[in-house]
């Protein structure tokens, strides 16, 4: 005989104590934060309106079947609302004493603004009389039916009615238009049900049915509302945003009812623990006095601030507010982080509807996260209840918090009064303010004119030719490319503010205008960014520096004291106590090593030597180069760079005092390098003296249909062994000048970009260790140096076990990896990726946080597949991966040794790498 199957539970009671609630905070991802946390809370005996959580469980059973409820819901329903019934001696839609409840949404994590709440559920032309008598309050009563009407027509009818709030408001205009009122608790009782009357009929004019009178009917209706609103688009929006994957669905919760429009004697509120906004200690909040809980929110009544609660005239709101405090305190301890509460007072008694993880700007939750480890003020130094251990505060934060500290911001009060020109992708946090300028030329010659000049360079894109222009600029806006676009790895990379993939604009270069709709400005005109939201402003908005960066890369001893620097230091010290992950920084400049390195840098895991091209005459040097039509010409040219890179090379490994440098051979095309437009060739050729048709000619021989997959790369030192021999000249000739001028050891590690198979690697690294040994011995050296390689493609890291046998180190170019095994153009991505997102094909863009499943088994494979061939095979990863803290901590899940990323994200991967190793 067959066990009989328990039948699986859907309906979760809490109240009454530790006897009858089920569940508690451990229980999120069942019955929701909200249900969760209500039950927490009736387990340790706090004063919480009993009720009952239907399961997330339950709303994907009904997403999933045709909007039918799971076997057995219903039952369980009822038998949940028995219970309460009896506990409370009231029934729903008993006429002499109803029970009412309030319906709310309550998924996992919380989503405000999902399905808003539905109040004085239960109530009907019936029991609307008992319920009168029952307060003693018939004014109250009518009050809570209009409310009732109102928000179940408009919440719960209004998705598939079109019936809103707003068609009610208009009622409730007229008649307090009608009747001289100012406020709606100026209404009498008998004015008041004149709403309820004209409420009923807005109702039955949308929805074309009467309102509905079975209370059953109200709850079941209700409880559909909730589970549909999970899959609606703004829900659905909402959790693409935040990057919210994974849950179940949203949980009901019903909740009996307490009501804070009895009086003046009843009120509402909300209050944090702490201030969301500055972090500091001191709670924060509002409430109303005879008001429901909408009301707070809803901007019809202006609120009170929290602390003139205990002035009020009636005794009962200093008990009120000195009850709240206790509990406030008590849950802040329980949950180990500020909450955000819901509270209504009905008639002297605190009554708490809500606690969750109070939601508050990174800048609060840097200072939150120390304070409550330290147990001291940052700002004042006055003593406060220690709550976390450092472990756990870092656990606490997420790496856009600390961002927040690096990077100057706009005035809050200037930008909410600001125009908004436009808006595109966040891609270098910070603000920005200064004249429009089309060309980076334009601005270089700005900047060089007046030093104090602040330009913004408007570009449709940037290339490599641009950076001189780029750097002069105070930020950089571009009408195309995505996160990974030119534009931004290089503004991300010296902390620069900009704006990429504005789409909405449009940019003509001949006559020097931007535009956007009916709105144009011209170069020289005004404009703000807003690199941390992507807003562009017109005009120019006051900007406040970070005094972390002034402290940090300046030096500035004052900022030093400044709570922010304090803070920052106070996690960067615990994170580099906990992590077991290297940092590097990714830097082409010895101003760039200097800022990684006082950023917290252990080396630098990728320096780009085409960087350096560009800078006065070495463009016309590498220019050259690709003009010469004879091995000789070519390494003339050559050897006409080779004293700038060694300069450079020599700043870069003197900034990072006996740190690993790892520097790239040229990477990109050599079209990259050249002038196409006809003038530009024509000066190209005035200059080396030689025909223009030459130039032109050579040129077009450069074009190429797929430049990215083209002669980039090793091709380039494969087919010109000059350049290589050249670099690597470069590379060990500094390394021993530095060595023996500055007495410090210098690490260099040369890398060769994107090799496809170990015979392109072994063909570099045979003439990269002849030309480096043979310097070391004629110079009587003893430098140590290393020759390794980037996977980025899919193909060397299939075949890691074979690059593995002639390489020294692996850096895993994850920009280049995730462009070649998804397909897609990275600065291209744009024109389709918001339809991917939208329609869930992608959860997220694979260029900003690391694909774990495809690409990231390709780096999972190449450090499982390098190691077997060589044991203790240095891996890394010097992609735009490098600083987002979630492919961080993939990066230490699969054994990297170390990560490299922009100087001004590497206190955002040292937190990650910290919460990686806590988290283990």
């Amino acid at each position: 005989m067959t066990a009989k199957k328990a039948t699986k539970q859907y309906v979760y009671f809490y109240g009454f104590g530790k006897k009858h609630t089920e569940g508690g905070a451990g229980d999120k991802a069942i019955i929701g934060g909200k249900g969760a946390n209500l039950a927490e809370m009736a387990l340790a005996d706090l004063p919480v309106p009993p009720g009952f959580t239907v399961s997330t469980e339950a709303c994907a059973y009904y997403s999933k079947n045709g909007q039918k409820y799971p076997p057995n819901m219903q039952a369980q329903l009822k038998q949940k609302l028995g219970k309460l019934e009896k506990k409370k001696k009231k029934k729903l839609g008993d006429p002499r004493d109803p029970l009412l409840v309030s319906v709310r949404s309550g998924a996992a994590v919380s989503m405000p603004g999902m399905m808003d709440t539905v109040l004085n559920l239960g109530l009907n032309d019936k029991s609307i009389h008992g319920f009168m008598k029952q307060i003693g309050n018939e004014r109250a009563g009518w009050d809570c039916y209009r409310r009732f009407i109102d928000m179940f027509g408009s919440v719960v009818m209004g998705p598939t009615t079109g019936l809103e709030h707003e068609h009610f408001e208009h009622e409730l205009d007229r008649l307090k238009k009608k009747y001289g009122a100012a406020e709606d608790t100026d209404l009498t009782a008998n004015q008041m049900k004149e709403v309820v009357e004209a409420y009923k009929k807005v109702y039955a004019k949308k929805v074309k049915k009467p309102f509905p009178q079975d209370p059953f009917q109200q709850l079941d209706l209700s409880i559909r509302a909730v589970f549909g609103s999970w899959t609606s688009p703004r829900a659905e929006k909402y959790r693409q945003i935040n990057k919210i994957t994974g849950l179940l669905g949203t949980a009901v919760n019903i909740c009996t009812m307490v009501f804070g429009n009895l009086g003046d004697d009843s009120g509402t509120g909300v209050a944090f623990t702490r201030d969301g906004s500055t972090g500091d200690f001191e709670p924060m909040g509002e409430y109303l006095i005879n008001a429901q809980g909408e009301d707070v929110v809803a901007g019809i009544r202006t609120p009170k601030n929290l602390q003139d609660m205990p002035k009020e005239k009636d005794p009962i709101w200093k008990k009120a507010y000195k009850d709240l405090n206790v509990i406030m305190k008590r849950l802040e301890m329980h949950y180990k982080y500020p909450q955000d509460v819901e509270f209504t007072v009905e008639r002297g008694k605190l009554w708490m509807l809500q606690t969750r993880n109070a939601k508050r700007v990174g800048l609060a939750g840097v200072r939150w996260a120390v304070e409550m480890a330290t147990a001291k003020d940052v700002v004042t130094g006055k003593s406060q209840p220690k709550v976390l251990t450092p472990k756990e505060a870092l656990m606490t934060l997420q790496g856009s918090d600390l961002e927040q500290l690096l990077f100057p911001i706009f005035d809050a009060a200037s930008e909410k009064k600001a125009k908004v020109f436009g808006t595109g992708l966040p891609a270098g946090p910070g603000a920005a303010v200064g004249h429009i300028v089309f060309t980076a030329a334009d601005a270089e010659a700005m900047v060089k004119k007046d030093p104090k000049a602040k330009v913004l360079l408007v570009r449709h894109e940037t290339s490599p030719e641009d950076v001189g222009g780029m750097w002069a600029a105070q930020g950089i806006l571009t009408s195309t490319g995505g996160m990974t676009s030119h534009a931004a790895v290089v503004a991300r990379g010296w902390g620069k503010c900009c704006i990429c993939g504005a789409g909405g604009m449009r940019i003509d270069y001949r006559n020097k205008t931007v535009s956007n709709g009916k709105k144009t400005l011209k170069e020289g005109d005004w404009l703000s960014l807003n690199g941390s939201t992507g807003v562009a402003y017109e005009g120019q908005l006051p900007t406040q520096s970070s005094p972390v960066v002034a402290a940090i890369v300046s030096g500035n001893k004052t900022a030093a004291k400044h709570p922010y620097y304090k803070m920052y230091k106070q996690i960067s010290d615990w994170s580099d106590q906990f992590r077991k992950i290297n940092v590097r920084t990714n830097s082409d400049t010895p101003a760039d090593s200097k800022a990684g390195r006082a950023f917290g840098a252990e080396g630098i895991g990728l320096c780009r030597t085409e960087h350096m091209f560009f800078e006065g005459d070495r463009i016309w040097a590498i220019r050259e180069f690709i003009l010469a039509d004879n091995k000789n010409g070519r390494e003339k040219a050559l050897a006409k760079l080779l004293p700038y890179q060694r300069k450079d090379f020599e700043g870069i490994f003197a900034a990072m005092k006996g740190l690993p440098v790892t520097i790239r051979l040229l990477d990109p095309p050599l079209h990259e390098f050249v002038p196409h437009g006809a003038s530009d060739q024509e000066e190209m050729a005035n200059r080396l003296e030689i025909p223009k048709e030459f130039v032109a000619s050579r040129v077009q021989q450069l074009h190429e249909f797929n430049p990215m997959l083209g002669h980039r790369g090793c091709r380039l030192s494969i087919t010109y062994p000059e350049l290589c021999v050249m670099q690597t000249r470069a590379i060990i000739e500094a390394a021993i000048n530095v060595e023996k001028r500055r007495k410090t050891k210098v690490i260099p590690e040369i890398m060769v970009p994107l090799i496809g198979t170990k015979a392109e690697l072994d063909y570099l690294a045979t003439i990269i260790r002849q030309t480096a040994d043979a310097i070391i011995k004629a110079k009587k050296s003893k430098l140590k140096y290393l020759v390794g390689t980037m996977i980025e493609i899919p193909r060397a890291a299939l075949t890691a076990d074979e690059v593995a046998e002639s390489a020294d180190f692996f850096s895993f170019g994850t920009n280049d990896l995730t462009q070649m095994a998804f397909g897609y153009s990275r600065d291209d991505i744009g024109t389709f990726l918001p339809d991917y997102l939208n329609e869930k094909i992608l959860p997220h863009d694979p260029f900003q946080s690391i694909d774990v499943s495809g690409v990231g088994q390709l780096v999972e494979m190449g450090v499982r597949k390098g190691r077997d061939s060589k044991p203790g095979l240095k891996c890394g990863i010097c992609g735009e991966h490098g600083g987002d803290p979630a492919s961080v901590k993939f990066c230490a899940k699969v054994g990297l040794d170390y990560v490299s990323c922009s100087p001004y994200r590497v206190p955002i991967a040292r937190l990650a790498a910290a919460q990686a190793a806590i988290k283990g």
